[in-house]
């Protein structure tokens, strides 16, 4: 994203994760240390034991504004956009994904 991030930066980030999945969520404080409140139940049915010993995890920013307002909209048509609420593509359970899983 274009801009400068100051204090009052609000920002939507995209977390990567090691099998590839990924979740979109919003921080409106623009804490450093935020990874989201994606469901770890939900996560920890995609790693071993094994793999969880050792993971990397990926955070990016992907959308910054000062406006609340902005980045509470842009934050569903982005989840709709890398399909983030397809359970094959990510962990964000909303919007409801509409469509085909092979769940």
């Amino acid at each position: 994203p274009e801009g400068h991030m100051t204090e009052s930066t609000k920002i939507i980030y995209k977390i990567t994760y090691p099998n590839g999945k990924i979740y979109i969520g919003k921080d409106l404080t623009n804490s450093i240390n935020y990874w989201g409140s994606a469901s770890s139940e939900l996560i920890a049915r995609d790693f071993t034991p094994e793999e969880r010993m050792d993971m990397t995890i990926r955070r990016e920013v992907i959308f910054m504004s000062d406006e609340a307002s902005e980045i509470n909209r842009m934050e569903s048509v982005l989840i709709r956009e890398y399909q983030s609420n397809n359970p094959d593509v990510g962990y964000n359970q909303w919007p409801k994904f509409k469509g085909s899983s092979n769940a």
